[in-house]
């Protein structure tokens, strides 16, 4: 009778540690974080060579506000042989989506997809075209070709409930003005 109790407790252990033996999800790859400012961003895509970033050439402004976009190209700078594009989407100076092409002739799917699957667990949701992990705070997607999104959910959120506002009466004769073009 007193084995029992330990072997209850003993399943109970290991069940519990195999559960919380992935790791959490990431808010970003490396030192490019969800979160960080503009100015920080772009810090650290200067020192890593892997994005292929040149500097503010590559930043650009997104129609609407406080959006800016960084676009790096490595595939054709001086970047990593598995990225090609590299987006890193900013909402009121802070950083809240990155998306990472990975080139497909260097790097498969189902590759990642294991890989992911085994440091963070079984995703949320699959389909045939993307697989995502998700909490609370962030969202990891694997897109196919081939791509790696971190999302920040409450940014996100913000900006979605932001444009779900009426436009005002001046908003709306502004886009008449551009519709006429």
């Amino acid at each position: 009778m007193k084995k029992q109790p330990l072997f209850l407790f003993s399943a109970l252990f290991f069940l519990s540690f195999s559960l919380n033996a992935f790791s959490p999800l990431p808010y970003g790859y490396k030192e490019l974080q969800l979160g960080l400012s503009l100015n920080d961003t772009k810090l650290e895509l200067l020192k890593d060579p892997d994005f292929g970033y040149h500097g503010d050439r590559d930043v650009s402004l997104i129609p609407g506000g406080n959006q800016v976009l960084i676009e790096t190209d490595a595939e054709y700078g001086h970047g990593s042989v598995f990225f090609t594009q590299c987006y890193f989407q900013f909402y009121n100076d802070k950083l809240y989506t990155i998306i990472l092409n990975i080139n497909p002739n260097k790097m498969d799917y189902y590759s990642m997809l294991q890989t992911l699957s085994k440091k963070y667990g079984e995703p949320n949701s699959l389909d045939p075209k993307k697989t995502v992990w998700k909490n609370e705070e962030v969202t990891m997607i694997l897109e196919k070709p081939l791509s790696v999104k971190y999302i920040d959910n409450i940014i996100s959120k913000e900006i979605s409930n932001y444009n779900t506002i009426e436009k005002s009466g001046e908003e709306k004769v502004r886009q008449m003005f551009l519709d006429d073009f």
